[in-house]
């Protein structure tokens, strides 16, 4: 009795990813109403980033590094209030039909304590869920605890 409730457990879960996933690409036309997290450069005009500034990609950011900090032991329990400085790095072309484009960038977050940390992150075009939209890493400077990105961040520098 107890597999059958863990399967079943399992597959409502997986249903409920994939529905998630359907429904965010239904409405990921739609312009957004939250609170963009793209901060003003200081001569008042918004850093223009490209790929590396959709607020898709820094509300993931936003939205993982809560998670990281509630759930890795020691961590500051701190948020990303706004990022500034958002720059792509590097750029690799996906040329070859298997090949996957990449994005390098950088930015400045801010944290809700105020604290200004670097944060390095890539985006993989086509790469999400299901290969629906893109899979983005990153790393906020002094965060990587379990030296996932080589404890520095040098991976996606």
């Amino acid at each position: 009795m107890k597999r059958f409730e863990k399967l079943s457990h399992m597959l409502a879960s997986a249903a409920l990813a994939v529905a998630s996933v359907v429904s965010a690409g239904s409405i990921s036309s739609l312009p957004a109403q939250a609170a963009d997290f793209l901060a003003n450069a200081p001569d008042g005009s918004a850093d223009s980033g490209g790929i590396c500034a959709d607020q898709r990609v820094l509300k993931s950011i936003v939205s993982r590094f809560g998670y990281q900090v509630t759930h890795v032991p020691n961590l500051p329990t701190v948020g990303i209030s706004a990022f500034s400085n958002v720059q792509q790095k590097r750029y690799e072309a996906g040329e070859l039909p298997s090949a996957i484009t990449r994005h390098y960038c950088d930015a400045t977050a801010v944290l809700s304590d105020g604290e200004q940390r670097r944060v390095w992150y890539l985006i993989e075009e086509g790469q999400g869920f299901a290969s629906f939209g893109d899979n983005v890493e990153f790393c906020v400077a002094g965060f990587d605890r379990w030296n996932v990105y080589d404890g520095r961040c040098r991976i996606l520098r």
